[in-house]
């Protein structure tokens, strides 16, 4: 312990006057009074003593039992700026033996260099060992009291006290706690409570810290006054008869210690050498300090401020009637063609000045790659907390400033009808995370070597389980999240070795929670450690939506000739084999192309064999080509995707930077991905791909009648054709030719748009054959005609128009080219 005092104590602290006969005492207990020597020992707090603590508002008591059966009971109260420190024996503490008790004290807290003696009638200014004697005395009740004042800058701080019995002899007797130590009364500070984990600022400005640790012997709240300081400039050891609740540490904290930044040291019988100062996994905010590596990291001590959400409203979309962008909150306005201020590039700013382009594409929500702190070495999917949006997506790293401009994002998206969406990660985490030194045997996966070194996550395991759902809940409440996809969800169902289990608390925690009722939940099962998607049986509750990769890979084997037609019906379908058990269509998010694996524009120009699990074709040569026919080829195949997309039951989800034919040179990796070009959006091809998305989703707008059901098609909605209008080809793996005609009910089929008297089925085929197909349309009345909406194989403008062109004379044939996607509309004529 380190003692102080001087400067720093209170000149008015009142002390009974000592009569000749004490000051005789004192005098002569040179040898007798505790002097320790600042220089030798590290600065610490511990409280080891209490046995009994009563907190009220500005009042804390302690109770003590004392080594030979006494009590003693010490009041702390907090009154116009000052602590009042009472110190009152409640039973006898000698024995029976007749004497005079004293009271030797001492404050001790981190500040060294502030060290003065406490004794100011007998200590010289120099002294660097001193503690006070302080004789109790008699109230008008017969009580045995001291009673002493510090002023309230002072805290927080420790009172170290040691009785003293004084017999006829004058010789002293020490007399401690039951456990052989001095008795520790906190000031200004006090025992605090379990719930709710990490930093609570209280009503009065007081702080209330909660820390989870089962296998530390001791915790240490380190406090820092100086946001570049190294070192804190208290370390306060948490009593565990005192501040432990169960697993739980806490303490509460008065509001007026001018402190800025805090972490913990945790130190457990297997490694009494740990030093480290730890993250509060709870941080609600965070700032690195230090310099290299690896990472260091505190919590901020800061209340989260009254951000003005008025006006703000949640577009509550059906999930039926989303239609996402992907995007990667760096890599979307990094580019300097954004023409964005500098200090906005990258940043949540630089989406909120980019509304516009999600509006142009005619998307109502945009899902954001995971945005929480990351391992800059292994990219955004290895997170090293879950509580605080990185610092890189804002100006200067400011972490406060970043809290602002993600809810100023959010605010200004909702005012425009667009949800917000993020990735999480919470199944894994990155190297230079603080769990795994907090407590790795609960926080982590306890398996085979593979998982320890993924750093894998007892997602499981009720504590881990309690960070999640408390993630979740607090990015819903103070940032209005709108719903969450969850990364390498297969691994949500692993127990603590790794075993799959087959009702995961977790997911089903999620699932029936009452505030994340209200978000979307979406599992992805794709693994960001083997860059590969697991296909399981994912619980659902009816609750959980998923990504869904088999409609990724089938539309991908049809569209290059390899696949069957009957897998292509299910994906347009919605899925059926996968969504059938108590859910629909709209819980399948649709995608072609992901931010790993091959953008869009690659996806036909590589198809190497290093690439064959990404299904993809290169329309006849490999790489950039001059020659027409496989540019011709390529780009009738990229429209033949996004129509696929967007005619399909299902939420369409749309990747960043294939709008524009975004290239990353045929590398599936994720860190090779660019950022977008926004000069890239200029160019012929960004002009009509854009256009072609905008019109895809007003259709399946339009017609939400039979795209965007909630519920699969009824069998009197669908029929099925060859390419002679007989039934298709079910059962011949060869055919690479579909026909569908979607049937509108009656009742529905009313205009919405006031462009036409009626609006009627759908006829949709697709032929991924090298030839082409002479089809025939399904008859109708004498006054309705097919309107072709969609063409893949006509050049720009003509593919696709709103209007629609009617077939000549009344036909009933149309000849589809190769590699090709048509739409017709029965209209009034």
């Amino acid at each position: 312990m380190k003692l102080f005092g001087g400067s720093h104590l209170n000149r008015q602290c009142r002390f009974p006057k000592m009569d000749a006969k004490y000051k005789q005492v004192l005098s002569g207990l040179g040898k007798s009074v505790r002097r320790i020597s600042h220089e030798l020992h590290t600065w610490k707090a511990l409280a080891t003593s209490d046995v009994s603590v009563q907190t009220a508002e500005k009042v804390a008591i302690y109770r003590f039992r004392t080594e030979n059966g006494g009590q003693l009971k010490v009041l702390v109260r907090k009154n116009n700026k000052k602590y009042g420190v009472y110190v009152e024996v409640l039973s006898p503490l000698h024995s029976g033996r007749k004497g005079d008790l004293l009271m030797s004290w001492g404050l001790f807290r981190s500040n060294s260099e502030s060290f003065m003696p406490m004794d100011f009638e007998n200590s010289s200014a120099d002294s660097k060992y001193s503690t006070i004697d302080t004789p109790f005395v008699k109230d008008s009740s017969g009580r045995l009291v001291v009673e002493l004042d510090f002023d309230e800058s002072l805290a927080p701080f420790y009172i170290s006290v040691l009785l003293k019995s004084l017999g006829s002899d004058l010789e002293s007797s020490e007399i401690r706690s039951h456990r052989k130590t001095n008795f520790i009364v906190p000031v200004g500070f006090r025992s605090g409570r379990p719930t709710p984990l990490g930093l609570s600022i209280l009503a009065n400005g007081s702080m209330n810290f909660a820390f989870f640790s089962r296998n530390a012997e001791s915790v240490v709240l380190c406090l820092y006054a100086d946001t570049t300081a190294n070192k804190p400039a208290l370390e306060i050891d948490l009593d565990p008869y005192v501040n432990r609740s169960g697993d739980i540490w806490h303490v509460l904290l008065d509001g007026s210690v001018p402190f800025v930044r805090y972490g913990y040291r945790c130190k457990s019988n297997a490694d009494k050498k740990r030093q480290y100062v730890l993250l509060d996994p709870y941080a609600k905010l965070i700032e690195d300090f230090g310099s290299g590596l690896p990472r260091k990291s505190l919590g901020k001590l800061w209340k989260e401020s009254g951000f003005d959400w008025s006006g703000d409203m949640r577009p509550s979309l059906p999930m039926e009637k989303l239609i996402i962008y992907r995007l990667n909150v760096t890599r979307f306005t990094k580019d300097e063609s954004s023409k964005l201020p500098g200090e906005i590039v990258g940043t949540f700013a630089g989406i909120s000045e980019k509304v516009h382009h999600f509006k142009d594409l005619g998307v109502n929500a945009i899902l954001l790659e995971p945005i929480f702190p990351f391992d800059e070495q292994t990219g955004p999917y290895f997170p090293w907390h879950f509580f605080s949006p990185g610092s890189p997506y804002g100006p200067s790293g400011d972490s406060e400033f970043v809290v602002k401009l993600m809810k100023e994002m959010v605010k200004k998206l909702h005012l425009n009808g667009i949800e917000v969406l993020v990735e999480v990660v919470f199944t894994h985490t990155a190297e230079v995370a603080a769990l795994k030194q907090i407590d790795r045997s609960y926080y982590h996966v306890g398996g085979g070597e593979d998982l320890k070194s993924r750093n894998a996550l007892n997602c499981n395991h009720p504590i881990v389980q309690q960070l999640i759902l408390d993630s979740l809940r607090h990015w819903v409440i103070e940032y209005h999240i709108d719903g969450f996809c969850f990364i390498d969800a297969s691994s949500l169902m692993k127990g603590f070795h790794g075993e799959f289990l087959t009702r995961p608390p977790l997911v089903e925690a999620i699932a029936f929670d009452p505030l994340l009722s209200k978000v979307k939940i979406i599992a992805d099962s794709w693994d960001p450690h083997n860059m590969e998607t697991k296909d399981i049986s994912f619980p659902h509750w009816k609750r959980w939506a998923e990504i869904n990769s088999k409609f990724c890979n089938d539309v991908r084997n049809f569209l290059r000739g390899q696949g069957s037609i009957g897998n292509l019906a299910t994906r347009l379908c919605g899925s059926g084999n996968l969504f059938l058990d108590g859910r629909g269509p709209a819980f399948s998010f649709n995608f072609i192309s992901r931010n790993a694996g091959l953008p869009l524009v690659d996806l036909v120009c590589f198809s190497s064999s290093e690439l064959a699990s990404e299904l993809s074709w290169n329309c006849g040569e490999e790489g950039p080509t001059n020659k027409n026919a496989v540019l011709e080829r390529r780009l009738k195949q990229i429209r033949n995707y996004l129509f696929i997309l967007f005619i399909s039951l299902g939420v369409p989800v749309l990747n960043m930077g294939d709008e524009c034919g975004q290239s990353s040179g045929g590398s599936p990796a994720h860190a090779d991905r660019k950022p977008l070009d926004w000069n890239a959006l200029k160019s012929g091809f960004a002009i009509q791909t854009t256009k072609f998305i905008t019109f895809l989703s007003s259709l399946k707008m339009r017609r939400s009648d039979l795209l965007q059901n909630r519920n699969f098609w009824k069998e009197e909605n669908i029929e099925w054709h060859g390419s002679d209008g007989s039934p298709p080809r079910w059962d011949e793996p060869s055919c690479r030719f579909l026909a569908m005609t979607l049937k509108a009910d009656s009742k529905e089929s009313q205009p919405t748009s006031g462009l036409h008297e009626m609006i009627g089925d759908l006829f949709i085929a697709f032929n991924s054959a090298g030839r082409s197909e002479n089809i025939v349309l399904p008859p109708l009345t004498e006054d309705i005609a097919w309107f072709r909406l969609v063409d893949t194989s006509l050049p720009f403008p003509g593919f696709f128009t709103t209007d629609g062109v009617p077939l000549k004379d009344g036909s009933v044939t149309y000849e589809m080219k190769s590699h090709s996607c048509v739409l017709f509309e029965a209209r009034s004529l």
